[in-house]
């Protein structure tokens, strides 16, 4: 388990993440007193919220998280004729 400090955590953000990534704990620092752990997401812990779930499965390649932001509202589609219903029936018979 590594320590570091909140500067040098700043400074080199991407290697104490890369260590992460490769099943190490990193414990930040500040000011000597240890503030924040952090940990490779797959870790054994509860699992809290879908998108913890979502992001613990990408980081084990099972699936892709979304790179574009959701669809706008859909526009609703009016259809012309006789009710579907109706013809769900008439075909029963």
């Amino acid at each position: 388990m590594a320590t570091v400090g909140v500067r040098e955590l700043k400074n080199r953000l991407t290697l104490y993440l890369r260590r992460a990534r490769q099943g190490e704990e990193v414990v930040v620092t500040e000011r000597g007193k240890p503030i924040a752990l952090i940990r490779p997401i797959h870790s054994d812990g509860p699992e809290v919220s879908r998108e913890t779930r979502l992001a613990r499965m990408a980081a084990r390649g099972l699936v892709t998280l979304p790179t574009r932001r959701p669809l706008g509202r859909v526009r609703p589609v009016k259809v012309t004729g006789e009710p579907v219903s109706r013809t769900i029936l008439q075909d029963r018979r």
